[in-house]
């Protein structure tokens, strides 16, 4: 008889999930699918409140990424003032999310991902957690601590606590740096640049050893979205809308966030609470891209730091062809370039003459009735959309999560997964944990993805 699979729930992410397998009479997979098992509802609840409350609500949606939500709801908000910030507010903003972006992907790699490239797939899953990493490795274990650390400390310093700091605000920052907190943080980059090249070094003799992994864990062509600089660099604060095709050909370039509509639409289904984007030129389900730490690699021409270039010259050899990188496993190999290239930036900013200028908020009301803000979160593109009454109150929210523009390809990456290990006469735990394992890859936010919308299933 046909039978279900039911890994539940999904470990080492965020948020509440479980996969199911639809196995044959054969014990071959027919079907896979990924379940967003919670609802929360912040585009609902957030309607009437005053549109200046939206950043710290937002935020709230997740403990892990509120940085992220913090700057796209700012920019949301920017947007709706019609102002431009200051430029060293903005710098100011772009340190707290590269900081941001240092204590997520290492959370990541070391906490949640590296249990499985250390131990192995089939090793005890009793071991095979943080705790396994400190008795076989504990240098490694120690400097995933570290540089999660100075990745929370830059945002304690700019913004006064860890997690949902309000010092973003709309219009810019509400206290410019000192010199004092400038001293502090740069004190950092030097051990915090150390470990990161140390960890890509050491994991570069690591890719070889997974080479099967990295054929089968979630290569099914697709797209790839995310913001470039004008000049097509590596961006993550702001910058233009690039989407390319599994052959590297650009489908769309320079696009501003406000034409988001034009290439995105949104679809749900009755068997998850997380909404499914899709490209609309192609149409749902085969509108299918990726986004986060591979797309941007994919499809930057070039980070803009050093040693990052030099690690993204690296990253491309991956692949024979001269196409994008296609595997989801090499998410991995994404997420510590760009903390070098973090780092790197994060040391070049504060640098800068100009950072510590007071002149870091520009004042206004309400100047348009709708506000629209895209920043490149850890795990990809963030985008918040607002409307607003004549009173500044919110009348309608979409949020579109980077986890959620990966929600076609996760479910497509464990059919692949399962096909290539599951076998349904004879399941091992090994095996399902190659299926988690895809998931892992994309590091899915699963608090900050729940946003169903039409009628509930």
């Amino acid at each position: 008889m046909s039978r279900t699979i039911s890994i539940e729930p999904v470990t080492r992410i965020e948020g509440h999930a479980r996969i199911t397998l639809q196995l044959a009479e054969t014990g071959e997979v027919e079907d896979a699918n990924f379940h967003l098992t919670q609802f929360r509802g912040f585009e609902k609840f957030c309607e009437g409140r005053p549109y200046r409350e939206m950043p710290a609500l937002t935020a709230r949606t997740c403990g892990i990424c509120p940085v992220s939500h913090l700057l796209s709801s700012n920019k949301a908000c920017d947007d709706l003032l019609a102002v431009t910030i200051p430029p060293t507010a903005e710098k100011l903003r772009r340190i707290m999310n590269f900081g941001q972006l240092v204590q997520s992907h290492a959370l990541s790699f070391f906490h949640l991902s590296s249990p499985d490239l250390l131990l192995g797939w089939d090793s005890d899953p009793v071991k095979r957690n943080i705790f396994g990493v400190m008795q076989t490795d504990p240098q490694l274990a120690k400097n995933g601590i570290r540089l999660r650390q100075i990745g929370q400390s830059i945002i304690e310093i700019l913004g006064g606590k860890k997690i949902h700091p309000t010092w973003v605000v709309p219009g810019g920052v509400s206290d410019a740096l000192t010199e004092e907190k400038r001293q502090a943080m740069l004190a950092m980059m030097p051990d915090a640049l150390r470990i990161a090249k140390e960890t890509y070094a050491f994991f570069k003799t690591l890719v070889p050893k997974f080479k099967d992994e990295a054929e089968h864990f979630g290569t099914k062509p697709t797209m790839f979205m995310s913001l470039v600089t004008p000049k097509g660099n590596l961006e993550h604060y702001d910058g233009l809308l690039r989407i390319k095709d599994a052959q590297g050909r650009i489908v769309e370039d320079m696009v501003p966030p406000r034409d988001y509509q034009r290439i995105i639409g949104e679809a749900v289904e009755d068997y998850s609470y997380m909404k499914f984007p899709y490209y609309k030129p192609i149409g749902y389900p085969k509108g299918i891209y990726r986004v986060g730490p591979l797309a941007r690699l994919n499809n930057a021409d070039a980070c803009g730091t050093p040693f990052a270039d030099v690690a993204l010259a690296e990253f491309h050899m991956l692949q024979e062809d001269s196409g994008p990188i296609t595997s989801s496993f090499h998410y991995h190999y994404a997420r510590l370039v760009e903390i070098i290239f973090a780092l790197e930036s994060i040391e070049r900013l504060l640098k800068d003459p100009d950072i510590l200028n007071p002149r870091i908020r520009a004042r206004a009301r309400g100047n348009r009735s709708e506000g629209i803000g895209v920043s490149e979160a850890p795990r990809g593109t963030l985008m918040h959309h607002y409307k607003i009454d004549d009173h500044g109150l919110i009348s309608w929210v979409d949020l579109i999560i980077a986890t959620g523009h990966n929600n076609l390809a996760m479910n497509a990456g464990i059919k692949q997964v399962a096909d290539a290990y599951v076998d349904g006469n004879d399941v091992k735990e090994g095996m399902l944990n190659r299926v988690e394992a895809v998931i892992r890859c994309y590091d899915p936010c699963l608090s900050c993805a729940s946003h169903a919308f039409g009628q509930m299933p």
